[in-house]
C-alpha cells in the first residue's frame, strides 16, 4: 500500500483541527488542497474529526472524480476557487456558528459584510465578499464563486457559511478562524458603537490581499 502523501496528511491534520476547535458540527464542513494537477478533497458523509489521509477523494482540475471515495457535494466550491486563484493551494469551508449567523442577517453590504474590527482580521482576511444564496451542492453557483474569488480569498455564502482559501491549509484555517472570531466580536458588540479600522489602516495591514497568505504576525 502506498503511504499517504504530505498533502494528504495535511488534509487529515487540518480536518481534525477544525473539528477539535469546534468550527464545524456533525458531518458538515469540507476542505481541499492542490497537489500538482490533482485536488485532494474530503469525502462526503464523513465528519472532519474522522477524515483519514488514505481515504480522500481525488479530483482533476475540472472537478472530475478520479479516485477514492465519493467527494463532498461541495467540491465544486474548492475547485472553482483553485481554478481562478493560482496563488492559493488550499480551501477550507465550514458552517462555523458566528460566521453562519452573520450570513443569515438581512441588509448586509455584499462588499463588506463584516467590518475590520481588529488588526488581525485585516491581516488574515482582508476583503470578505458576501455571495447570494444557492442551495448547498448546486454547481450553478460556480460562476458566481469564480467571479468573487478573483477579488477575494474569503467568501461568505448567504445562509450557509464561509469559504476561505490560502497559500496552504494552515493559512486558510488561520484566516477562517480569524473570520469566525471577528464575527463573534461583531455580535458581542452589536448594541454598542464600534470604531473599526479605517480603510487606510486596513489596507496597510493587508497589502497582499490577493496572495491568499497573510503577513506573519
Amino acid at each position: 500500500m502506498t503511504a499517504p502523501t504530505a498533502a494528504a496528511r495535511a488534509v487529515e491534520r487540518v480536518a481534525h483541527d477544525i473539528h477539535r476547535r469546534g468550527l464545524t458540527h456533525g458531518r458538515t464542513g469540507n476542505l481541499a488542497v492542490r497537489e500538482g494537477e490533482r485536488v485532494l478533497v474530503t469525502p462526503t458523509g464523513v465528519s472532519l474529526g474522522a477524515v483519514e489521509a488514505d481515504a480522500l477523494s481525488v479530483l482533476d482540475a475540472d472537478g472530475r472524480h478520479l479516485a477514492g471515495p465519493r467527494p463532498t457535494k461541495e467540491a465544486f466550491l474548492h475547485v472553482a476557487m483553485l481554478r481562478v486563484r493560482p496563488d492559493v493551494n488550499a480551501v477550507v469551508h465550514t458552517h462555523s456558528v458566528h460566521s453562519a449567523a452573520l450570513s443569515c442577517l438581512d441588509g448586509l453590504d455584499t462588499e463588506r459584510p463584516l467590518p475590520p474590527l481588529t488588526a488581525y482580521y485585516a491581516m488574515r482576511v482582508g476583503a470578505l465578499r458576501l455571495l447570494p444564496y444557492s442551495a448547498p451542492g448546486d454547481p450553478e453557483a460556480t460562476a458566481t464563486i469564480e467571479r468573487a474569488a478573483r477579488d477575494s480569498h474569503a467568501l461568505l455564502l448567504r445562509n450557509h457559511g464561509p469559504v476561505v482559501a490560502g497559500a496552504d491549509l494552515d493559512a486558510a484555517l488561520d484566516a477562517l478562524e480569524e473570520l469566525e472570531h471577528t464575527a463573534q466580536l461583531f455580535f458581542l458588540t452589536h448594541a454598542h458603537r464600534t470604531a473599526p479600522l479605517s480603510d487606510t489602516q486596513a489596507a496597510a495591514l493587508h497589502p497582499g490581499a490577493r496572495t491568499g497568505k497573510a503577513p506573519t504576525p
